[in-house]
């Protein structure tokens, strides 16, 4: 006699996962109603990591304002430096030399190798594959020398600025510079893409998963490979050119599914994309200067002339205290291209040295609100996936 079957009876589970969850860049709480193993539901929650930057941007001069892009998505520093620039530049009509627009070039192009190795390394690390990391953060260290050697910092760099840049780069950089472009696009395919591109176990985590479609994805906002991954090939670089994009050569990767997968694809191609410019630009920089002659409100004066030089001293104090002196009335919206997607600066003058207003597109902000439709009759283990390739930070997020 067969013992009587009974019905296993289920509820639903509401768990937290962040913002203490390794997976979830420390600061990100995720709130997911769960039916097993299956998602019915995720919640974002943001803002653990608030600081203002946007009000604080608004009580300081246009210069001293730079640092604290630094501070948004602090792995790509330079490229928030040089979105923040292109927008003060559009607003006060000032041309930058055109020696700055391919240094500046250059260190955005190196930013976003930077940044997406640690995006692509840091995501299989998550789901199981711990190689890539150790190969990616060997590599992201020759750039990150390089930083330190043209400006003196490694990670916030404030190197950029209104109409240039800092100071010149040397010839030891660019030879070092030019060597590892030579070297990296074999170390991508050697190291890189043998470890993944045909590992069974990274197709099983990725392929399919966090699937969204060209038109969600446009009407989420979405931008930069996240969104290039859903076959949409919108690039700032080539809609509206800004520094040397347009004098330089390179493809903008596409995917075809929309899923974990091709957005994968797409930040692996974008490397090679990246070191293609970065050669271009070296071998095209002309001699000249790297700051602008109509941006002496925004240059302070050397530091020997300041302390030999009454007048220079009084120059940089001004600087410093009000900023640029009669700035044009008016608003402006400038985006660039940075390693996450669109970065862009909402700005209103109303002809002091500070900004009135200032507001932030930030790329991972948008891209943590399209977690629920990526998480959509998904697992718990997919949320991590999801979470890892729409590359977010959360300091940009929670700007």
């Amino acid at each position: 006699m067969s013992a009587p079957v009974r019905e296993l009876k289920t509820r639903e589970l509401t768990v937290n996962m962040g913002p203490q969850h390794p997976a979830t860049h420390g600061v990100l709480r995720l709130v997911l109603d769960l039916d097993g193993e299956n998602v019915v539901k995720v919640t974002p929650y943001v803002g653990y990591l608030h600081r203002g930057v946007e009000k604080l941007a608004e009580n300081r001069t246009y210069l001293s304002a730079l640092p604290l892009t630094d501070r948004l998505d602090y792995i790509s520093s330079m490229s928030n430096n040089v979105g923040y620039c292109v927008a003060v530049e559009r607003l006060f009509g000032i041309e930058v030399p055109e020696r700055a627009k391919y240094i500046r070039t250059i260190m955005a192009e190196m930013t976003r190798i930077s940044s997406h190795i640690i995006g692509v390394s840091t995501h299989a690390l998550d789901i199981g594959a711990m190689t890539l990391f150790l190969y990616s953060f060997r590599d992201r260290e020759l750039l990150i020398d390089l930083f330190e050697m043209t400006c003196g910092a490694r990670l916030t760099v404030s190197y950029p600025r209104i109409g240039g840049v800092r100071n010149d780069v040397s010839q030891e950089f660019i030879d070092k510079l030019y060597a590892f472009t030579e070297t990296y696009p074999q170390i991508i395919e050697e190291q890189y893409e043998t470890l993944l591109n045909e590992n069974r176990i990274w197709h099983e985590r990725t392929k399919g998963i966090g699937v969204i479609s060209a038109e969600d994805a446009i009407n989420w906002g979405l931008s930069g490979p996240t969104l290039r991954g859903s076959g949409v090939p919108y690039d700032v670089r080539k809609a509206a050119p800004y520094d040397a994009y347009d004098r330089v050569e390179f493809d903008v990767p596409v995917g075809k599914n929309g899923d974990a997968y091709d957005r994968y694809l797409c930040r692996m191609e974008e490397l090679k994309q990246s070191n293609r410019i970065i050669r271009q630009c070296l071998e095209q920089m002309p001699k000249g200067p790297i700051m602008a002659p109509d941006a002496p409100k925004f240059t302070l004066p050397p530091k020997d002339r300041v302390l030999s030089d009454m007048e220079s001293l009084i120059h940089q104090f001004v600087l410093i205290t009000k900023g640029p002196i009669a700035a044009p009335e008016g608003e402006i919206y400038a985006a660039t291209e940075v390693p996450k997607g669109e970065l862009g600066f909402y700005i209103i003058s109303d002809g002091s040295g500070r900004p009135y207003r200032m507001r932030l597109r930030a790329p991972s902000f948008i891209h943590v609100s399209v977690l629920p439709k990526l998480c959509e009759d998904a697992y718990v283990a997919d949320v991590i996936t999801n979470i890892g390739t729409i590359d977010i930070v959360l300091g940009e997020c929670d700007r």
